[in-house]
């Protein structure tokens, strides 16, 4: 399962996800060459993306196709994540691997 924290420089959690993803019926299936930043998720290791990744993550959510892969609840979340990280102030958003 891989959760999502917004996070401050200093590692301080601000916001946590409240829908995890399920690596092999979600993020798995994603097409990384179409979808890298949301490919670019490790089941078993921590990635993080800064603000302006962040604005990209939140584009590839948006797709149609994405968001029947890993749900409507989960993009949603994904996006609200995100855009808390691009309206902030040294923010990231972390995905948390098992």
């Amino acid at each position: 399962m891989i959760d999502a924290q917004v996070r401050t420089e200093s590692g301080e959690i601000v916001l946590r996800g409240s829908c995890g993803l399920d690596w092999t019926e979600t993020v798995g299936r994603v097409d990384e060459e179409h979808f890298p930043f949301l490919g670019s998720l490790l089941p078993h290791a921590d990635t993080i993306f800064n603000s302006r990744q962040a604005v990209r993550l939140r584009r590839e959510v948006g797709d149609q196709s994405v968001r029947e892969i890993i749900g409507q609840e989960s993009a949603a979340e994904i996006e609200r994540l995100c855009l808390h990280v691009e309206n902030g102030s040294h923010l990231y958003l972390w995905f948390l691997g098992d």
